[in-house]
């Protein structure tokens, strides 16, 4: 079974930071495309970064470039959203996704496998 699990949301001031994390089971981590996707309150969901396999290229969407980073730790099947400099825009769920396509089509917004989401509040 294919499993997803985002954690690490929560309620920061503008300016802050916060760290996601997805841990995954159930699939080939190190053969898989992964990243984060978020949808907020009546708006369409949008890429937010992806990561190829392997340590390969990433894709970032422009608005959160030089602000959040993305990485992968292939011995804990998990991958990291780190997000510094948060605004209010940021605001939203964010999920991770998986694909058994090794490389990301950009800041891609749909996958094979998808977790839960994690709410990121970002508020003064």
């Amino acid at each position: 079974e294919v499993q997803l699990q985002a954690s690490g949301g929560g309620l920061v001031q503008p300016g802050g930071s916060l760290r996601l994390s997805c841990a995954t089971s159930g699939f080939s981590f190190d053969d898989s495309a992964i990243g984060w996707f978020r949808q907020a309150p009546g708006k369409e969901r949008e890429g937010v970064s992806c990561a190829s396999s392997r340590g390969g290229t990433t894709y970032f969407k422009d608005s959160v470039k030089g602000r959040f980073t993305i990485s992968r730790d292939n011995t804990k099947n998990t991958v990291y959203l780190q997000m510094n400099s948060l605004q209010p825009e940021d605001t939203a769920i964010y999920y991770c996704g998986a694909d058994a396509d090794p490389l990301c089509w950009g800041t891609q917004y749909q996958y094979d496998y998808v977790g839960q989401g994690t709410l990121v509040t970002v508020s003064s």
